[in-house]
């Protein structure tokens, strides 16, 4: 179970941890991302959109982002 403490979104830096691609190409990945799930630039992308789009578990995702 997710813990209060645990944010939502995602970022370019998590993206760069969990793929291992540049800080560059995560952003690019989160813009792919965005414009596939037709978002406004001003908005996030949750943890559970990445999972969708990248085909990851949230479990892995999760256990990269905190540790």
């Amino acid at each position: 179970m997710i813990g209060s403490n645990i944010r939502v979104c995602i970022y370019p830096k998590d993206v760069q941890r969990i793929t291992g691609k540049t800080y560059r190409q995560a952003r690019l990945y989160l813009n792919k991302i965005k414009d596939n799930l037709k978002k406004e630039p001003h908005q996030l992308i949750s943890i559970e959109e990445f999972c969708g789009y990248s085909g990851l578990q949230i479990e892995h995702v999760l256990r990269c982002i905190i540790g």
